[in-house]
């Protein structure tokens, strides 16, 4: 477990760094790709499904 969440911090610090470049490469989404399939098998998992399910729900009972 101590492993996969130091991979999934050293995968989210590339991925803000290379998102703050504005120059985000083929190699650079290959590190945004392998980050999220870390978050994906990890512990925060159904957290961030459950804030992302929240977010679309409020967006989508948005009226223009």
């Amino acid at each position: 477990m101590a492993i996969s969440i130091s991979v999934v911090l050293l995968l989210l610090f590339f991925t803000v760094v290379f998102m703050r470049n504005g120059a985000l490469k083929i190699s650079h989404a290959m590190i945004c790709v392998l980050l999220g399939f870390y978050l994906a098998s990890s512990s925060m998992a159904p957290t961030i499904h459950q804030g992302l399910a929240a977010t679309a729900d409020l967006v989508s009972g948005l009226r223009p």
